[in-house]
């Protein structure tokens, strides 16, 4: 029990820090739903997931499209920053338009590796390949669906709007204590 309870304290900040970044903007004035692009990104090993430092749990890796940006420069940029590989953009997989909590435009990517190495950093200290057949339980529930597409191999980009209400947020929440509680 100690450790549940070591794990839930460390995890209280890092709850408080998500929901003051999801809900500030809107409460600030802040300008429109963010643009991030997301990959899934396919190696000699099977699919690439990442766990992030704040909020621990599996998903594509990917971020934040800075002002004038394209969404595949942002992609490339991220993926060398948060994983130390060069990926080819294969093709579009889908837009998500994600309403509610942490409200965003995600639009993802297929790509795979075309140089670099894998390694971690401070803002996503875990990454792993899994076999599409394999992959681990602690996915976040908002990641599935674009992974299932990218699967699927769909003859052109979807487009799915995606409500995050209080069940998205509970199993974050549950993925996450999960995941610091087995890293104790």
């Amino acid at each position: 029990m100690p450790g549940r309870v070591r794990a839930l304290a460390s995890a209280l900040p890092d709850w408080a820090r998500v929901g003051w970044e999801a809900l500030a903007p809107r409460a600030l004035g802040g300008a429109g739903r963010p643009r991030l692009a997301q990959a899934v990104v396919w190696g000699p090993a099977g699919l690439l997931l990442c766990e992030r430092r704040e909020l621990r749990g599996w998903e594509l890796p990917g971020g934040a499209c800075r002002p004038g940006e394209s969404d595949e420069a942002a992609l490339r940029r991220e993926l060398l920053e948060e994983t130390g590989l060069e990926v080819a953009i294969e093709r579009h997989v889908g837009d998500y338009l994600r309403t509610g909590f942490r409200a965003h435009l995600a639009r993802v990517f297929a790509c795979r590796v075309v140089g670099g190495a894998l390694r971690t950093c401070p803002e996503m200290p875990r990454a792993q390949w899994f076999a599409p057949s394999a992959l681990p339980d602690g996915i976040f529930p908002w990641f599935r669906r674009p992974l299932e597409d990218a699967l699927r191999e769909l003859p052109g980009p979807v487009e799915r709007r995606e409500h995050q209400g209080l069940r998205a947020i509970l199993a974050g929440m549950r993925i996450d204590l999960a995941t610091r509680c087995r890293s104790e």
